[in-house]
């Protein structure tokens, strides 16, 4: 069999089909994927698996988390997914909200096996082109209906060494990144009356503490968080300390990640704060070196927060870590990784306990790879 060959300092690509199928839907179900070469002439490797009594949508969603996970496998740090699935091409990309409780879990798995690439891609293909992993669906429901499949073609060999750290990705970083997890504290009860919350201290509610107990069960699913980095506000350590319990790490307080100072405007309504300074509130709105009576810039924000992150790059560099804060230091971390102006601090939305992801690599490089992840709140 030819044997898969590939220059260790680049990115290996990989093309990952996944289909997945029900004989009653519910029924009898199955899943099969398969990874090809980027030419698509050549079988990297293959998946498939009977998963007893399912729908279609389920044994879909299988079906890509097995091809994802072969791919991974292989070594892949690029892969390009095609599906019939329209439903899962489109919630995969962020365009369809995930809603029937059979598949958010396996949602949030399929995104936590998107994570270790550098780069996922989805696109929908015609059910006529996604013939090898449809025949490797039916195979697995085949056999566990006591039916003999056809022999399967041959497997091409790879070699199951993975990319090295010093590998250059397409944004020419070389070694590993410090990857952040960005988690919004839960809700409090000014968050519910829409009030400005900054130095203030309230506690979560009932709820804001079922947002972060959620939160760490999906974190403490994902695994590989070395360390628990919060904010010194009640609202976040809480937050913190049960991602910190659930995973089993220690938690440890960075001052320079608190809220933005919004002085006089504290505990006031968008309205309300409008109404006492309506000049400087317009023009705090667009420029951030505006500050709030008594209270800081976001500029300021700004350079303590690159503190922050400079040190937790110092002291966990190439490991993944949670940093537990707030809206504006959170939007500053997503800042400094897209290397933008500041201008982008007003066009990022950010939920209560939701979760984005920073990359930033020791000799520069930095990206985004996730912005207000919550469908493990649902």
């Amino acid at each position: 069999m030819p044997r898969v060959q590939r220059d260790s300092g680049a990115p290996v690509k990989v093309l990952v089909e996944a289909d997945g199928g029900s004989r009653g839907n519910p029924g009898l179900a199955g899943y099969g994927a398969v990874v090809f070469s980027p030419d698509h002439q050549t079988v990297l490797g293959e998946a498939c698996d009977a998963i007893g009594h399912a729908t279609n949508n389920v044994a879909e969603y299988r079906g890509l988390i097995a091809g994802l996970a072969e791919a991974a496998r292989l070594g892949a740090t690029e892969v390009s997914v095609s599906m019939d699935s329209k439903l899962v091409v489109e919630q995969m990309s962020g365009r369809w909200k995930v809603k029937h409780p059979d598949l958010i879990t396996l949602y949030q798995q399929a995104v936590t096996a998107a994570m270790q690439f550098e780069s996922v891609d989805y696109r929908w293909i015609p059910r006529e082109r996604n013939k090898h992993a449809d025949r490797l669906a039916n195979e697995a429901m085949d056999r566990a209906s006591g039916i003999e499949p056809k022999k399967p073609k041959e497997i091409a060999e790879i070699k199951e060494t993975k990319p090295a750290d010093t590998a250059p990705g397409w944004t020419g970083a070389r070694g590993k990144p410090t990857r952040m997890l960005l988690l919004r504290h839960g809700q409090t009860e000014l968050s519910v009356q829409r009030r400005y919350s900054g130095r203030g201290n309230p506690e979560l509610t009932e709820l804001g503490r079922e947002q972060a107990a959620r939160a760490a069960r999906y974190l403490a699913s994902r695994g590989g968080i070395a360390a628990v980095i919060s904010s010194p506000l009640s609202r976040a350590k809480e937050t913190a300390a049960a991602a910190a319990g659930a995973l089993g790490v220690p938690l440890t307080v960075d001052d320079d990640l608190i809220e933005t100072d919004f002085g006089k405007w504290e505990g006031l309504t968008f309205s309300e704060a409008s109404e006492r300074d309506p000049e400087l509130h317009r023009q705090w709105l667009s420029d951030t070196s505006i500050t709030p009576p008594e209270g800081e810039s976001f500029d300021t924000v700004h350079h303590r927060v690159r503190r922050a992150r400079n040190r937790i790059i110092a002291e966990y560099g190439g490991a993944t870590v949670l940093v537990v804060s707030h809206v504006t230091p959170i939007k500053t971390l997503l800042r400094l990784a897209l290397d933008a102006g500041p201008s982008v601090l007003y066009r990022l939305h950010l939920d209560l306990a939701s979760l984005s992801i920073a990359e930033f690599y020791s000799d520069g490089p930095a990206s985004v790879r996730l912005v207000n992840e919550t469908s493990y709140l649902t």
